[in-house]
């Protein structure tokens, strides 16, 4: 019987993670999931693609999201209280505009100082209005995509079999970022064929199979590159048509509610998985 093992929430894209025993599943994602954002001085976003040394910014948000904690070594923690009704300023994430509200020069200062170049963060409007794509169309912060990213750790498994079968050392689950960690299916890469997944009193609808990109060679602890794996494994088995590699998939949320450890999971099955 498949269940969850692990719920992780991102409130600032591309910063550290941050595990929980449970959360609230909204139409958005998990709670707080990548409600923040760092941008350059443009107003377009920052990533660990670019700026790896974003894996030891640890965010912590309040329940209720009105504050905000931002620590990184060597430097002494960021305290704000969100702007949630602030103006409005244009933002942009992968050639897409949008709008946010900016948190201030004290936090500008602070991710400055980290990354050493200028930066802001922002926060998404109440009023965000974003539709995402896929099988199932829904909503999401500031996700590359769809609201919740599954991965399963017979999936992570079978790419490590595949990575030491020649030499390699194993890659942890966090190079994935995924927000839900399932456990005791069978098979490798059920989440790519899982129409709907029913977790407790929620429901998740595919969207789309997770394209890997070069965050996953960022040690997750340290913030710097390592590598060739998981690509080059990856790029030997689970090669799409259009270019790239994949693991893990993609979900909008289909029924809101709230999520813990040890919640049963029950798929039904759609497609057949990627060779």
């Amino acid at each position: 019987m498949a269940r969850v093992v692990d719920l992780i929430t991102y409130p600032v894209k591309g910063c550290a993670g941050i595990p929980s025993a449970s959360a609230d599943l909204t139409p958005a994602g998990l709670a707080h999931d990548r409600s923040f954002l760092v941008v350059r001085g443009d107003g377009v976003f920052r990533s660990q693609r670019t700026d790896p040394v974003l894996a030891t910014v640890r965010p912590e948000v309040s329940p209720d999201g009105r504050q905000l904690t931002l620590r990184a070594p060597d430097i002494e923690p960021l305290h704000i209280d969100v702007d949630r009704t602030g103006p409005r300023t244009g933002v942009e994430m992968f050639g897409t505009p949008y709008r946010a509200i900016d948190q201030g020069s004290t936090a500008a200062d602070w991710l400055s100082d980290v990354l050493g170049s200028r930066s802001r963060l922002v926060r998404v409007p109440p009023d965000h209005d974003r539709v995402t794509d896929g099988l199932h169309p829904g909503t999401s912060h500031f996700a590359d995509s769809s609201a919740v990213h599954l991965i399963s750790r017979a999936t992570l498994d079978a790419l490590n079999t595949r990575i030491t079968a020649v030499g390699g050392t194993p890659v942890p689950m966090d190079r994935f970022r995924p927000n839900i960690v399932v456990d005791g299916w069978d098979e490798p890469h059920t989440e790519d064929h899982a129409h709907r997944i029913a977790i407790g009193d929620t429901e998740l609808g595919f969207t789309k199979h997770a394209v890997r990109c070069a965050v996953t060679l960022i040690d997750q602890q340290t913030g710097t590159k390592k590598g060739p794996d998981p690509l080059r494994t990856l790029a030997t088995y689970r090669r799409i048509p259009k270019g790239g590699v994949t693991l893990g998939s993609k979900y909008s949320v289909l029924r809101p509610g709230h999520l813990t450890l040890g919640t049963t999971c029950t798929a039904t099955t759609l497609t057949t998985p990627v060779a």
